[in-house]
């Protein structure tokens, strides 16, 4: 039974239209998310069962309150499945609460180990490999003079990048890919009857190959973030079960860059659509730090989140039951007129562009943050050098972005640049 009907004689805002799958809210939802803040900044959408907040102060709050509002359901499908579906999908994924799905006081055992081996050190001992991978792909790609960022940088990059930092073998990274798409479209989406169970499958087929990786791994211990783990497990079997680093890697498979090719694809869109910000970043490389916090803030990758009540509270004046489930419109907050001057100006030198909520806030602060700031910084760094004169082709195009409530990032993005300019750039750097 929905909330809606437990409530239906109650006086609370409800927004009987909201769905964040609709295609013109899919195209651009920073208009729907100024009348929210403007007029409900809480309401309930019956067609999802949440209450969506839209404010900054309210976000805030939630994600510092852990013992009111639970992550525990994050990871839930955001539409029922089908019974068979739904069924096949425990069986086969089986992961244990750690980081981002579980709540004290088993969050701050998980966090602190998970933590632990994804230290500054293995972070900032990634800057190599970053910068391998992407001046490969730069290299693969610059003497056609045209190409999809999305296929061709964009994606490829991240993924490699997580993929190695677990250690997975290079050769699968291709299928490792292919598994994530998947998991967006069950947990984030809404897959028609028809799709589920073959989507659920691959799901599966992605947990049991990490499982393996992970029982392999713990007879065979190398320099991998996973091995990590594994030696942390060692020094006391309480500080972490395998199934626990079989969810956090499995976890950290999609979250690990999925988020980092919309920050990097986000960036781009603002950067090559008005010049002068592209041509500011090329002069002053300083700059490029600042620009992926207002990336972050202005057109966050992960433009919702959510947590659920674990007792009846009050949010922005409005009595909100127990066990409600809340959708927590992240860009909304970060581009809230409380907290930002001018919020939907893009301004590579805001002064508070990092006082954005786009790695959420509190004790479920994103873990891979620096390692994205990273590689954003790394990708705006190497293409404004190497392809001075990259531009948007065509420079009108419109862009298509995933259905699905929380990752937004354009599905493709076509650039060109003249060869004959960067064919001599050097590769190294």
């Amino acid at each position: 039974m929905s909330q809606v009907d437990e409530k239906q004689n109650t006086d609370y805002p409800v927004n009987v239209d909201f769905d964040p799958l609709d295609p013109d809210y899919l195209a651009d939802p920073y208009p729907y998310y100024a009348r929210f803040r403007r007029e409900t900044p809480i309401f309930y959408a019956p067609k999802i069962d949440f209450w969506v907040v839209s404010r900054y102060e309210d976000i805030q709050r939630i994600v510092k309150d852990s013992e009111t509002f639970s992550n525990a359901r994050v990871q839930e499908p955001l539409y029922p499945l089908a019974a068979e579906a739904l069924e096949k999908l425990k069986a086969g994924v089986r992961v244990k609460p750690t980081t981002s799905t579980a709540d004290p006081p088993l969050h701050k055992r998980t966090r602190k180990h998970a933590a632990r081996a994804f230290s500054a050190k293995r972070v900032a001992g990634l800057e190599g490999r970053i910068r391998e991978i992407a001046n490969v792909l730069i290299d693969d790609m610059i003497a056609e003079g045209r190409a999809d960022l999305v296929d061709r940088f964009a994606f490829p990059l991240p993924a490699s990048v997580v993929f190695s930092l677990i250690g997975y073998p290079e050769e699968d990274t291709e299928m490792l890919k292919r598994w994530c798409s998947d998991r967006l479209k069950i947990t984030w989406g809404r897959p028609l009857p028809e799709e589920q169970l073959e989507t659920v499958e691959k799901m599966t087929s992605f947990f049991d190959y990490i499982e393996s990786f992970v029982h392999g791994r713990a007879e065979d211990l190398r320099d991998d973030y996973t091995s990590d783990l594994l030696r942390i497990r060692a020094e006391d079997e309480s500080n972490l079960s395998l199934q626990e680093v079989v969810s956090i890697d499995y976890s950290l498979s999609f979250a690990g860059h999925e988020t980092t090719t919309n920050l990097i694809l986000n960036g781009l869109r603002n950067f090559l659509s008005r010049r002068e910000l592209w041509e500011a970043l090329r002069e002053d490389p300083s700059l490029i730090e600042n620009a992926v916090e207002e990336t972050l803030r202005r057109d966050t990758s992960v433009v919702s989140w959510r947590r659920s009540t674990t007792r009846p509270v009050e949010i922005a004046g409005v009595e909100v039951p127990e066990n409600a489930r809340l959708m927590l419109l992240l860009a909304s907050a970060n581009r809230d007129e409380a907290v930002f001057e001018n919020p939907d100006e893009f301004d590579i030198r805001r002064e508070n562009a990092n006082k954005h909520l786009a790695f959420s806030h509190g004790i479920h602060f994103c873990l891979g943050a620096p390692l994205a700031r990273l590689e954003a910084r790394i990708a705006f760094e190497l293409l404004t050098r190497r392809l001075p004169d990259l531009r948007l082709s065509p420079p009108d195009q419109t862009f298509e972005f995933d259905p699905n409530m929380s990752f937004r990032g354009p599905k493709e993005l076509w650039a060109e640049w003249t060869p004959a300019e960067v064919a001599s750039g050097a590769s190294g750097g």
